[in-house]
């Protein structure tokens, strides 16, 4: 189906400053990735009462996993990487993930 590595955000000490630098030069710094297919990034919100794991995510898109690797290994990503310390104040968990669609394969009982 595809893969992607997904970024989990901590809460950050100013969210203010989380929300303008990510928006302004980490997006910038990371869409230069090679073999990017997406990246979608939003705010986390708790299911009930309380306060979400995570702050934000993140979801780099690629159409394989060869794709992936060559994207993980550049130049480019380790640009976005080191970036990641100048505005993660609340930690960073990052995973990748292949993706498999399970929409059609629902049998219903």
């Amino acid at each position: 189906m595809g893969c992607k590595v997904v970024v989990c955000y901590g809460h950050p000490q100013d969210p203010d400053a989380f929300d303008a630098h990510y928006r302004a030069t980490h997006v910038p710094l990371a869409r230069r990735i090679p073999g990017l297919s997406g990246y979608t990034w939003g705010k986390c919100s708790a299911l009930g009462d309380g306060t979400p794991a995570y702050y934000a995510s993140a979801s780099l898109y690629f159409p394989d996993v060869e794709a992936m690797h060559v994207g993980l290994a550049s130049a480019e990503m380790r640009d976005a990487g080191r970036d990641v310390r100048n505005f993660a104040t609340g930690g960073v968990t990052m995973f990748t993930q292949e993706d498999e669609s399970v929409l059609g394969s629902v049998r219903e009982v």
